[in-house]
């Protein structure tokens, strides 16, 4: 069956009990038993709610995966992945990457013994030779947040893969309807299920997907022994937000290119960001990896913080808030919120600078969105 049609029904039948279309929300904490030792399917909520089941099943299913799990946000798939590790074990990451997984990596699992070397995933012979004998883990972001550069994820996987570690792949920019990790070499996929795969800035969740068996029981071992799992209703509210997926990330897609056409041949611009165009150094590697260049923007404005105060301050449509993907557009500073945990001379040595901003697009006319942007940026009323 085609993507569509997946997001729509797998792991979703009917309710046997009701004959309900939409998958019911048990919202129940507990389970009766049969006997002493004899559960039906589900014994208590943080084990297994069948809400989150069908997410997983669902979820698994758009990522070309066998096994998914759902957890209570990004940030928390991300430290059930970085849990397989132990100390005295090495990360090789891409440089660029969200500012609370920079934090998790130095300030917490570092603590831990768990060592870190950040290299430019475009380039894998730079991450080639970031490789020890102590490395497990391969963890990248394609496109990246916020510089939307892109890794080459079948030959990095193949460099992982001879080195004997596992490749993790941050997906959520992209959304499995435009890529899929796993089909591409990778090991384990996370998501903020938060953003596009909810859709709507109503729910804050997180997802990871793997076809290893043994990596999924390891997994479901810490969701199981943490609790960080989302209730049954944030699970509805994904799976909701997973039957219109195709269709808003298309259109997501079709804004956010006219926008980057926009932005690119205007005066106060100084770069634009965005794997749609063809000056993107990586415009060649989107189209062979990926099935379209998403609904995230980046661009450095000329003039630096206090052009980017008085563009802000400027937008009528375009929301100042954090996270992205939802139906509304939004705009961020990344510099002081969503990397705001790397230090400044660390994020200026990899290419956050004082006039950087992140666009999210949203569903609203493309016309009404540049037209936004335009008087914003000084150059026409809205």
């Amino acid at each position: 069956m085609r993507f569509e049609t997946r997001a729509i029904h797998d792991g979703q039948p009917p309710d046997p009990v009701t004959g309900a279309v939409m998958t019911p929300v048990y919202q129940t904490s507990t389970f009766q038993q049969d006997g002493i030792g004899r559960p039906r399917a589900f014994e208590y909520s943080r084990s297994g709610n069948p809400t989150r089941a069908a997410l997983e099943a669902a979820l698994a299913s758009l990522e070309s995966g066998r096994h998914g799990l759902a957890f209570a946000s990004g940030v928390a798939a991300t430290t059930a992945v970085l849990n397989l590790l132990g100390p005295g074990d090495h990360v090789v990451a891409g440089e660029d990457l969200y500012g609370g997984t920079y934090r998790l990596l130095e300030k917490y699992f570092g603590r831990w013994g768990v060592k870190t070397t950040y290299a430019n995933a475009a380039d894998p012979a730079q991450v080639a030779a970031a490789f020890t004998e102590r490395t497990r883990l391969l963890w990248l972001e394609t496109p990246t947040n916020p510089l939307l550069r892109l890794a080459d994820l079948q030959a990095l996987a193949e460099i992982a893969r001879a080195r004997k570690a596992w490749v993790a792949v941050d997906n959520t920019f992209a959304s499995p309807y435009f890529q899929r990790p796993l089909e591409l070499g990778a090991d384990i996929v996370v998501h903020s299920t938060t953003k596009y795969l909810g859709g709507h800035s109503d729910v804050i969740g997180g997802a990871v997907i793997v076809s290893d068996d043994a990596l999924h029981q390891d997994l479901k071992t810490y969701q199981n022994a943490t609790g960080a799992v989302p209730g049954p209703w944030d699970c509805w509210l994904v799976l909701r937000g997973l039957k219109t997926l195709a269709l808003r990330m298309r259109a997501h897609e079709q804004n956010a290119l006219r926008l980057a056409r926009f932005l690119q041949g205007h005066p106060a611009v100084e770069r634009v960001y965005y794997p749609g165009l063809p000056a993107h150094p990586q415009h060649e590697l989107a189209k062979q990896q990926m099935s379209g260049f998403g609904g995230m923007i980046s661009l450095d404005l000329k003039g630096g913080f206090p052009a980017v105060e008085k563009f802000t301050a400027g937008l009528q449509l375009f929301i100042l808030a954090e996270s992205l993907g939802g139906v509304e557009s939004l705009v961020c500073y990344p510099p002081k919120m969503t990397h705001s945990s790397i230090p400044p001379a660390e994020r200026r040595r990899r290419g956050i600078g004082d006039g950087l901003v992140r666009l999210s697009v949203g569903l609203e006319h493309a016309d009404d969105l540049e037209a936004d942007l335009r008087q914003a940026l000084g150059t026409g009323s809205f």
